[in-house]
């Protein structure tokens, strides 16, 4: 199976919950703990599973491009 993270640009984040709704791991939640500048809680990577697969689903349909995605390279024998 694939593997990747993701990186959430808090600062930009207006929580619209849209990656949350679109993530087929279920890995990104809303901060209800912390709040921008902008006064918004962001949307935060819980993964402690490392389900992520680096799909990039989530950076698609985030509307402000807040999110960048790393996949891990697998390299073949």
């Amino acid at each position: 199976m694939a593997r990747g993270t993701i990186i959430i640009d808090q600062a930009r984040c207006k929580g619209c919950t849209l990656c949350l709704a679109a993530c087929p791991q279920e890995v990104i939640e809303i901060d209800d703990n912390v709040l921008n500048a902008k006064g918004y809680h962001p949307a935060v990577l819980v993964d402690p599973d490392n389900k992520c697969t680096g799909c990039a689903i989530c950076t698609v349909v985030c509307p402000d491009a807040c999110i960048t995605v790393y996949r891990e390279v697998r390299v073949r024998a």
